[in-house]
């Protein structure tokens, strides 16, 4: 599987694909939906069809230039995200290096894991940054007839005090681009972009994934079972982003279930430390979900042995009423550190 597939967005790639064939694809466009419905991979998606040399789908690796744009090893893509650079060098010229040099490091981040991070606080598309796109835009296509330039998160463009110069070296390139470039931005916050900037940008508007969408990306990003995914999927309301971070959360709320399970089987001392590991304030959430986890566990325990051992089961369906109740106590003031330790003393009592 491509680590960069893009998900669902069959229409707008439809209309985007058709573009293209009629020549009439705008050079410059902003794709705006909320954070995490696959802004970006659309934007990737797009490049590749642009890049693309062979017959066939557009974009979807059909020739040596889309298997190159899909590895982000084509030396026709440039992509841009914000980026915090701790320690600034002082030259212009050496700041625009450090750019490159840490753009190089995002890319190749991105070729290893098809999980794009949400930007850091602090990242920022500096005026380095602009520049550097100014660079990239006047530079001949190596290997397609176009280029493209993928401005990831484009309204950082305004995080810093350097944003105005920033932005106005990129309208200079949004002003005039030359014919043989393509310049995709992606923003979940439009309205932070300068007006300037916004006016000359073709937007298309990324809507949310449908849940079904989402479940089959679950499946094929994580470990995650398509039972598990049908659960996940309506929480994240189209984003798959958001669905990632659930998925991540629930995956390690699971393991510290596994973990809180099997100490409790063990010995007093097993549970009591981790018990002591629990943050002793603000029970909902980690620790809510650690219950939410053991209560599965618990469930599979009573399955696998009802009917075969009877005694065992009762047991287990005595230690999951434990967990309930602790869960919905926990919606309450309590301190989750204490309510840990009670809950794994009782359960060893029963089980």
């Amino acid at each position: 599987m491509s680590s960069n597939k893009i998900y669902g967005h069959e229409t707008i790639r439809a209309r985007l694909a058709d573009a293209i064939e009629a020549d009439r694809l705008p050079q410059a466009i902003l794709f705006t939906g909320s954070a995490g419905v696959g802004k970006q991979r659309l934007a990737l998606w797009l490049a590749r069809a642009v890049l693309c040399r062979g017959e066939g789908v557009r974009g979807e690796d059909g020739c040596q230039s889309c298997l190159q744009a899909n590895n982000l090893k084509h030396p026709d893509l440039h992509w841009f995200v914000p980026l915090d650079i701790k320690k600034r060098a002082s030259d212009p010229e050496k700041q625009i290096e450090e750019v490159e040099a840490a753009l190089a490091e995002v890319m190749e981040e991105r070729r290893t894991t098809p999980l794009y991070p949400v930007p850091e606080t602090l990242g920022s598309h500096s005026i380095a940054s602009a520049r550097l796109i100014q660079r990239r835009v006047g530079v001949t296509p190596f290997m397609s007839r176009k280029k493209v330039v993928i401005v990831g998160d484009a309204d950082r463009l305004i995080v810093q005090e350097a944003s105005q110069e920033a932005a106005n070296a990129l309208l200079k390139v949004l002003e005039e681009p030359p014919e043989d470039t393509v310049l995709l931005f992606t923003s979940s916050s439009p309205q932070r972009l300068l007006d300037t900037i916004r006016s000359r940008l073709v937007p298309v508007r990324v809507g949310p994934l449908p849940n079904g969408t989402v479940e089959q990306a679950l499946v094929e990003l994580t470990e995650m079972s398509a039972g598990a995914a049908s659960k996940v999927a309506p929480l994240a309301e189209g984003s798959l982003g958001r669905a990632l971070a659930l998925a991540n959360d629930t995956a390690q709320a699971q393991a510290h279930a596994q973990r809180f399970l099997k100490a409790i089987k063990k010995s007093a001392p097993s549970w009591a430390s981790l018990a002591l590991l629990q943050e002793p304030w603000g029970a909902r959430g980690d620790f809510t979900a650690m219950l939410d986890a053991l209560q599965q566990d618990l469930l599979s325990e009573v399955r696998n042995t009802s009917g075969n051992d009877d005694s065992q089961a009762g047991k287990y369906l005595k230690a999951l009423s434990l967990v309930e109740k602790t869960r919905r106590d926990a919606q309450g003031n309590v301190n989750p550190q204490l309510a840990k330790a009670v809950l794994a003393r009782r359960i060893a009592e029963v089980v």
